[in-house]
């Protein structure tokens, strides 16, 4: 299992799971990998890796979705539409086979909350033939059927974050 063309999933209630990614994607870009990050239910420039992308050669960070936290129990139907073109896009990258690396940050949400099909998504990535494509899902929530499918799925567990004593998102640090 030396070429590319795994599924990894990063998952769980702690922080890290984007940040792991971009680790990710960060070494790859220095072996001269094409990357693509595309980073569903989020709409901000400031974030510090929207930034950072644009000095990295071969890192390209889209996203596809708005500047506001999306009500998972009843999603508004924007939220929706963004997150089906996303997921369009994604599809395209990827059989595209111009990325060694295609980031799917925070899907596992968007199809746990009913953005996105999570059957659909798993015959797509279960249906791909000859995929020399690594795809990376992240994001709380990632659906049994995608763990099932995946080569490597990491968990991440919060033990103490400042968050839950009122600290709020550190600039640099937490975007």
């Amino acid at each position: 299992m030396s070429e590319l063309g795994l599924i990894q999933v990063y998952t769980g209630n702690g922080k890290g799971k984007t940040t792991a990614s971009l680790g990710l994607a960060f070494r790859a870009c220095g072996h001269g990998f094409q990357v693509l990050m595309l980073q569903f239910m989020k709409e901000d420039q400031n974030y510090g890796e929207t930034k950072a992308a644009t000095c990295l050669p071969g890192f390209e960070i889209k996203q596809v979705g708005r500047n506001k936290f999306v009500n998972l129990a009843e999603p508004e139907a924007i939220d929706i539409e963004l997150a089906q073109n996303g997921w369009k896009l994604a599809q395209q990258a990827i059989v595209s086979r111009h990325y060694d690396l295609v980031i799917l940050d925070e899907i596992n949400v968007a199809m746990a909350c009913g953005l996105i099909s999570t059957d659909e998504v798993v015959r797509f990535l279960t249906g791909l033939t000859d995929n020399r494509t690594e795809i990376v899902l992240t994001g709380r929530y990632a659906p049994d059927a995608i763990l099932d499918i995946a080569h490597l799925v990491t968990e991440m567990k919060d033990i103490k974050h400042p968050f839950a004593a009122g600290a709020p998102a550190r600039k640099g640090i937490d975007f």
